[in-house]
């Protein structure tokens, strides 16, 4: 890990620069879009992509949250309930997650491939969920003892190697949909996740100017979104 820690404090500038870009305000809308699951990192819950969430409403996305109010849970538990929230939708949707919450969507994707039109990651560490800042593994650690000492909703170190998490780890190795466009944002700079282990092989790899907490509100971020989905309608049409 290279960058300093120090470098995550640029999200405030970053989110400056979203509200002061027109197309964050009105972007190009349409009545027929792909609904829209968020899901979020590491020690987050949904409402810290709120404003991720109000851009997608405002291009004309209906959007769902995952349910986590702090993201601790054991990963193939997890994996199991999203799965539920994807089946009693009725249209396919693009999913859409930061760190942690990135792999648990690029795990979706490949479980569910007919319900998932499209998959964004955003600095999430998919090669290898451990490669983190030192502070952030000591954080890791000290959750998976509290959940060995049994408190409950929180991953356990049995998680890392256990059957629990087993069918999660092979999925982030697992092809997904040619025809679903999965894309993986990453910034060299990322003083959280290294960014090498974001380089998922059967995604495009897209490099951006910025912090990993202000990844929901880079606005660079937001333009390769744009295109994704853009790109994941234009497919729908085609079919």
């Amino acid at each position: 890990m290279s960058a300093p820690l120090g470098y995550e404090l640029r999200f405030w500038p970053e989110f400056a620069r979203l509200l002061a870009d027109v197309r964050f305000w009105t972007p190009d809308h349409a009545n027929r879009r792909h609904p829209v699951l968020l899901i979020p990192g590491f020690l987050a819950g949904d409402a810290s992509l709120i404003v991720l969430a109000g851009w997608l409403r405002r291009r004309g996305h209906d959007v769902h949250t995952s349910g986590i109010r702090l993201n601790v849970g054991c990963a193939g538990r997890e994996l199991d309930r999203l799965g539920t929230v994807l089946e009693a939708l009725e249209e396919r949707v693009v999913v859409i997650g930061q760190s942690r919450g990135g792999t648990l969507a690029r795990a979706l994707a490949a479980r569910h491939p007919d319900r998932v039109a499209a998959v964004m990651t955003l600095g999430s560490p998919v090669l290898d969920q451990l490669a983190v800042s030192p502070s952030v593994l000591r954080t890791v650690r000290s959750v998976a003892w509290l959940g060995d000492f049994g408190v409950r909703g929180l991953f356990t170190n049995e998680c890392r190697d256990g059957g629990c998490c087993s069918e999660f780890r092979a999925l982030l190795q697992a092809p997904l949909r040619e025809d679903a466009p999965a894309v993986a944002v990453y910034s060299r700079s990322d003083a959280i996740v290294d960014w090498r282990a974001c380089l998922d092989p059967a995604a495009e790899w897209v490099e951006v100017d910025g912090s990993h907490c202000g990844m929901a509100v880079n606005a660079g971020v937001y333009r390769e979104l744009e295109r994704l989905l853009k790109r994941s309608e234009g497919a729908t049409c085609r079919r």
